[in-house]
């Protein structure tokens, strides 16, 4: 398994420079958030999905089962063990489907273990026997339903690690007991609300705003850190089973609920998309995290008074128009609080559940508004 990637503090802070000059100088009206496709949307979307996925399958579920017998199975809460990789997924789009009622994803199989998974109609089933065939691309379709219209694609569900595949090789309710890493064991469904049918507008020129994207994109980072959070990290280190710390790697402990939005969006950043996640705070435990602009910290103090509303802008960098938007970083469990409230190096030590922790930082290319 391959070791994360950890920046040096010079890298960071040559980051933290490049980023305070670029919002600096080229600043535009905030107004002008830009548009987005659908596909590129669900992109978006996909991406953070499979960052958090992997992130998940190969430093909790694999490594851990390797190094320490930590397993996860089907009844985790009974047997105190961890969530499948499947289950994780499930739980957050649960979640993020609640949060935002324009989007929604779920997880799909031609030979599903759960008989739910199984496709639904005749096209979900074409597009997944699609993704099969040809891993890399993503199959996509447009549908109306009740003067609505929505826009659907279909992306590969890989077993990235050895447990993925061995999962499903083992369970009794498989109905595919040859899968081997890197194999499409299902689909992931991405669908995206585009609203009211415009039969004037060719399905080319329909787009969503770059706000409604960056709070879909946030959305699943939330959903997915709630649920490591809650699910692993909080439940397992109350039970006694494991705990999770700054030196995981070294230690064979779980990952701070920051180091894994923090490995997540290594990932992100590395996907092509040009789609960027930050995680910053007024009280940076790790000096990387701290405001690397005027604007980021201003959105750290609107987001810490008013966690309700995003704190957001658009800025124009190397001659590309960005949207940027800053969310709170909530404390959801009693872990996150202890944690921060304890660190030696914590700036603030007194943090209560849902306080708001810091910002979390949503940057993606849009084209010009129109």
């Amino acid at each position: 398994m391959k070791k994360p990637i950890k920046q040096t503090a010079a890298q960071y802070i040559l980051l933290i420079i490049v980023l305070f000059y670029s919002s600096s100088a080229f600043s535009v009206p905030s107004g002008k958030i830009g548009r987005i496709s659908p596909a590129l949307a669900a992109d978006y979307i996909h991406a953070v999905i499979e960052a958090d996925r992997t992130v998940y399958s190969e430093y909790i579920v694999e490594r851990l089962g390797e190094t320490i017998s930590l397993r996860a199975t089907e009844n985790w809460e009974k047997d105190n063990t961890l969530l499948l990789p499947a289950q994780f997924l499930m739980a957050s789009s649960d979640i993020s489907r609640k949060n935002n009622k324009g989007m929604s994803g779920s997880l799909l199989s031609l030979w599903p273990i759960n008989k739910n998974n199984s496709p639904k109609t005749s096209k979900i089933k074409i597009a997944l026997e699609a993704v099969v065939k040809n891993p890399k691309k993503t199959y996509t379709w447009q549908t109306t339903e009740n003067g609505i219209d929505y826009f659907h694609a279909v992306y590969p569900d890989i077993a990235v690690s050895k447990s993925c595949a061995s999962c499903h090789n083992t369970h009794p309710g498989s109905p595919k007991k040859d899968f081997k890493k890197g194999d499409v064991m299902g689909g992931k469904l991405i669908t995206i609300s585009l609203g009211k049918t415009n039969k004037l507008k060719s399905q080319k020129a329909i787009t969503i705003p770059a706000d409604v994207v960056a709070g879909y994109v946030h959305s699943i980072l939330a959903a997915d850190r709630t649920i490591y959070a809650k699910h692993i990290v909080n439940r397992l280190q109350k039970k006694n089973i494991i705990y999770a710390s700054e030196n995981w790697w070294e230690e064979n402990t779980l990952l701070l609920p920051a180091q894994f939005l923090l490995n997540s969006a290594e990932l992100i950043k590395n996907s092509v998309l040009d789609l960027d996640v930050r995680l910053i705070s007024l009280w940076p435990i790790n000096e990387a995290n701290v405001a690397a602009n005027e604007f980021e910290q201003k959105g750290l103090e609107s987001v810490a008074k008013n966690p309700g509303k995003p704190f957001i802008h658009s800025i124009k960098l190397r001659g590309k128009q960005y949207f940027q938007a800053i969310y709170p970083d909530l404390a959801v469990t009693p872990a996150c609080v202890s944690c921060h409230n304890n660190h030696p190096r914590s700036p603030k030590h007194d943090f209560k559940l849902d306080d708001v922790i810091g910002g979390i930082v949503v940057t993606l290319p849009v084209n010009s508004s129109k």
